[in-house]
């Protein structure tokens, strides 16, 4: 009867992603169908919902309602200088190259509630080129991306981004950043001055500039195979000749269809550069 009962709810869970794209745009049939199920029946528990007919009943009559699953549908785990080491990558291995160009394009793709977005503007501004330097941040949730450009975070986590940050080889201290109050943080506006932010959503929207690096990290692992290559050529679009692609830990450009343009250069840290 168990087995019954969750095959009926993969079905209904098909009808309103399909209803989703039709009322709201959003497209969410190339996601991870085992993320998508287990975070939908979290949100249920959380709204105190006892079948996806109450759910549908709410998202297509609030949209404040809908605004707030979306929130929870998407995946928006971040950190600050998230896995070191990469950023120490981007350091070494690329902004020494990127410093060439008299101007320079970047997109932090999926760039949730802005801690990535903080942490390549810190890394631009200490090698010198934040002052050149154009970043795009996007990303499907827009209530995320009104935080992004705050700059505001809990001031609990700072022990930990603070210990990042030296570890991805940062150059001062690192509360010279920001300013504190009351249980939070604000970083330096100045870091996103020359910032763009707004909505894009991979899944069916179109390429937008060109771009002299790309960072979409710990996103692609949560679509699906066809969803994935979509992606990847959508960035291989949006990436100039001799570009860099930047990815999770996770995620890899090994088996898909644009592996043969691109060559590691820094395979742990899944960094890559555009080369035919």
């Amino acid at each position: 009867m168990k087995l019954e009962n969750e095959a009926h709810f993969e079905q209904d869970v098909e009808t309103l992603i399909e209803e989703i794209k039709q009322q709201y745009g959003y497209d969410f049939s190339g996601y991870s169908r085992a993320s998508v199920y287990r975070r939908i029946k979290r949100f249920l528990s959380q709204k105190h919902l006892n079948s996806l007919e109450q759910l549908r009943g709410h998202l297509f009559s609030d949209s404040f309602f809908f605004e707030n699953f979306l929130q929870e549908i998407t995946v928006n785990v971040t950190e600050m200088f998230r896995d070191p080491s990469f950023f120490l990558s981007l350091r070494q291995n690329v902004l020494p190259i990127l410093s060439t160009y008299p101007f320079i394009k970047v997109w932090d793709a999926g760039c949730s509630t802005g801690e990535e977005l903080f942490s390549l503007a810190i890394l631009l501004q200490e090698e010198g080129l934040l002052g050149r330097t154009k970043i795009y941040a996007t990303d499907i949730n827009q209530k995320v991306l009104k935080q992004a450009k705050t700059g505001i975070f809990s001031a609990t986590n700072m022990p930990a981004y603070t210990a990042a940050y030296y570890a991805a080889g940062g150059k001062k201290e690192f509360a010279s950043y920001y300013t504190s109050n009351y249980g939070s943080v604000k970083f330096d506006s100045a870091l996103v001055k020359n910032v763009v932010v707004y909505p894009h959503n991979l899944a069916t929207d179109s390429s937008f500039n060109e771009f002299h690096l790309i960072v979409c990290r710990n996103v692609l692992i949560y679509f699906n195979r066809v969803l994935q290559e979509r992606v990847y050529s959508l960035f291989d679009e949006s990436l100039v000749s001799l570009g860099y692609l930047a990815l999770g830990k996770k995620e890899t450009l090994a088996m898909a269809g644009i592996s043969n343009r691109y060559t590691a250069v820094d395979k742990s840290n899944r960094v890559y550069r555009k080369t035919n």
